[in-house]
């Protein structure tokens, strides 16, 4: 599967900034967004004040990551309905 990257520009924190993220990542954060009823704005900041080093595009990678796993094992651990 081939995603590209593409830069977009986002307002953090009241300023804007530009981030590459390969489209998959865009996609996942944007989902991300809507599930916890943030503005993309809103969530790209809170994980920018929260990072603890490297650029935002690779905290944003981290981020997304850490959610679908968390997501995953979440629900690989509810029971089984019969």
């Amino acid at each position: 599967m081939k995603s590209a990257v593409a830069k977009r520009s986002v307002v953090v924190s009241g300023h804007k900034t530009s981030i590459s993220l390969e489209d998959a990542f865009w996609d996942q954060l944007r989902q991300i967004a809507r599930t916890q009823r943030l503005t993309l704005s809103r969530l790209v900041a809170e994980i920018d004040q929260s990072r603890q080093h490297g650029n935002l595009s690779s905290a944003i990678r981290l981020f997304v990551l850490e959610y679908v796993q968390e997501n995953r094992a979440r629900e690989s651990a509810r029971p089984v309905a019969r």
